[in-house]
């Protein structure tokens, strides 16, 4: 007989029926999936619903089936990404989870265990969807926008597809460069020669270099000229042909400085522009360069736009909450994304008078 106080209403979570499932790992894997101290483990039980016990080699879940079959789906791909030879994390298996959740579709393993470079048995591979589409887009476009808040790989991504078309001779060289132009400062205030001014400003690809190359073959491949890192304003004139160009910080070129560099591209070469429209710090309220480009060049065949967000940031959690709290922030004052901080400026001091 059925209660008259339950009649119509789905079992509850302690009536449910429950589903447990067994699954047997390599031993040789059992230990890169659990992690140092079972550290991946307890990030899969924060993650996942199924309970997870794990005796041996075996893994044992229990839970709710359709959570069972979730976890069941994550560890199967876990398991093969440490089986590829990556080195699984705490972070990457949070990448994973998401990757299954989200609905995009893709396969953890298949991101994870895409290899761009290796040096020193260190492999730099990208570790999200997105990051994996711009790496896939690079590929078979010759210019390609990377854009996105601090921390999502643009740039180090595109160093790294740099490194590989020079080691595999699609191109001759590498052309690195950036406008100099940083947080409102500018380059006369700043000591020493053109060549002291100019470096801080390039030592972020000096310093993705090195993790990349052998440092001691970095200062005789630019003495060469196989390696170039130099400011945008010595592109002016230039016709660049079978080479890889990233313009990094592009957010912080005038629409003219845009226009200058990408036509600056010749014959065999492959250009990478990245930047972040929300970190503007072009004086006197000048539009940003890439902002204007996304809206001038998006239906040119052979020009693609990457779009990375914050759920790409592959640097600490915190950098994440960071890019979303300043979101919300300025969601919240009617700031523009793009607007830059010299204008923020002005709209504070005119919100104080």
């Amino acid at each position: 007989m059925t209660d008259a106080n339950t009649a119509g209403n789905p079992p509850s979570a302690e009536t449910r029926p429950a589903a447990e499932s067994s699954m047997e790992v390599a031993p040789d894997v059992v230990m890169g999936l659990l992690g140092t101290g079972d550290r991946n483990l307890r990030e899969l039980e924060k993650l996942l619903a199924a309970d997870i016990h794990v005796r041996g080699n075996r893994i044992t879940l229990h839970g709710a089936p359709a959570d069972v079959a979730t976890a069941e789906r994550v560890i199967a791909e876990l398991v093969s990404v440490v089986r590829r030879g990556t080195a699984l994390s705490p972070d990457l298996v949070r990448q994973s989870v998401s990757m299954l959740t989200d609905g995009s579709g893709e396969s953890p393993a298949e991101v994870l265990s895409l290899d761009i470079i290796s040096r020193r048995g260190k492999s730099i591979r990208p570790k999200t969807v997105n990051q994996k589409r711009y790496v896939d887009a690079i590929d078979v476009n010759t210019i390609v926008f990377g854009m996105g808040p601090a921390g999502t790989g643009k740039t180090y991504l595109a160093m790294a597809k740099a490194v590989q078309a020079l080691q595999s001779k699609s191109v001759s060289r590498i052309i690195l460069t950036r406008p100099a132009v940083e947080a409102g400062e500018r380059l006369g205030f700043l000591p020493g020669t053109l060549h002291d001014k100019i470096d801080p400003y390039l030592r972020p690809l000096h310093d993705a270099l090195h993790d990349m190359m052998d440092p001691d073959a970095i200062p005789k491949l630019m003495a060469a000229g196989v390696i170039e890192v130099a400011p945008l304003a010595y592109m002016r004139g230039r016709t660049l042909n079978d080479a890889f160009i990233i313009l990094d910080e592009a957010q912080n070129t005038t629409g003219e400085q845009m226009k200058m560099f990408l036509t600056r591209l010749g014959f065999g070469s492959k250009v990478v522009v990245t930047g972040d429209v929300t970190q503007v710090d072009l004086p006197g309220g000048a539009e940003s360069g890439l902002r204007a480009a996304s809206r001038i060049l998006t239906d040119i065949d052979d020009i693609h736009f990457a779009t990375l967000t914050s759920a790409d940031v592959v640097r600490h959690r915190l950098v994440a909450d960071i890019v979303d709290a300043y979101g919300r922030f300025e969601a919240s004052q009617d700031i523009a994304p793009g607007a830059n901080r010299a204008g923020r400026r002005a709209a504070g001091n005119g919100r104080r008078s």
